[in-house]
């Protein structure tokens, strides 16, 4: 189960360029249910969501490169290319700073994985979080590679 929340950032952490962050390009095989296929760096998946805002189930399988180059071209709408910086929060919690590229740039979001629905509710964001669209289907990324009014 994947549980998260998701914020848009306006102005990025001064220190970003001290974190550790990983380049990830993803496409969508279909988008209700979620089947996605992923490099995240050099790691290849695809990955199965089921439907839901702040929580949902996630299955993720290994892929090959050949397999991910071979199920590319199969995708729906646009590949999403983004950098993602994991910086760390209290509590053993981390955010998943992504700073979207090509036309879905200057887009930035930040996610937080929580171990329950309680303590994701109760959660208190960082000063430099914006908005909260947690409860928005327009930012998750299965609708953003769909959107074509950017």
């Amino acid at each position: 189960m994947e549980i998260e929340r998701k914020y848009l950032i306006s102005e990025l952490p001064k220190n970003l360029s001290s974190y550790p962050f990983r380049d990830i390009e993803q496409g969508y095989l279909n988008t209700a249910p979620v089947i996605r296929i992923r490099k995240d760096n050099q790691k290849y998946e695809l990955t199965y969501k089921s439907q839901g805002l702040l929580a949902r189930e996630e299955y993720n399988l290994p892929l090959t490169r050949e397999a991910y180059e071979h199920l590319l071209p199969k995708t729906d709408g646009r590949i999403i290319r983004k950098r993602r910086y994991m910086i760390p929060l209290e509590n053993n919690l981390t955010v998943e700073l992504d700073l979207f590229e090509d036309d879905l740039a200057p887009l930035v979001l930040a996610e937080v994985e929580f171990p329950d629905k309680e303590s994701a509710m109760s959660f208190t964001p960082p000063d430099w979080f914006d908005t909260d669209v947690t409860f928005s289907k327009e930012y998750h990324n299965s609708y953003l590679c769909l959107k074509t009014d950017l």
